[in-house]
């Protein structure tokens, strides 16, 4: 099995001054690297712009985002995306499972 080669996206080669500084860097393969709407995703989230976001009425419309390969914002946190029918969520290291939670179906938690 061959593994796509990682490499670290510092927030400053995409924001000049993010007020979320940590982490100051995400693991993410190349074409993960190119996706805009990961990226516009991270800069909302470390500039704190949610202009383009907002609340989910249901949990069903967060689902219905992620399926267009929306990338949501999970408690103003975290960057969740949906991959081979999992839930993960983006930490320096790259993608790991979001643990199933009861606060995970909550709609308030989602910004879409």
């Amino acid at each position: 099995m061959q593994f796509k080669k990682k490499e670290r996206l510092y927030l400053h080669e995409i924001l000049e001054e993010p007020l979320l500084s940590y982490p100051p860097y995400y693991t993410l393969t190349a074409s993960m690297r190119n996706n805009e709407m990961l990226l516009d995703a991270i800069r909302a989230l470390h500039s704190y712009d949610f202009d383009h976001y907002k609340t989910a009425e249901s949990i069903d419309e967060v689902f219905k985002s992620l399926d267009a390969g929306v990338f949501v914002i999970y408690k103003t946190k975290y960057i969740v995306g949906y991959f081979g029918g999992k839930l993960m969520f983006l930490e320096p290291q790259g993608w790991k499972s979001l643990p199933a939670t009861r606060e995970i179906f909550l709609p308030d938690n989602w910004l879409v």
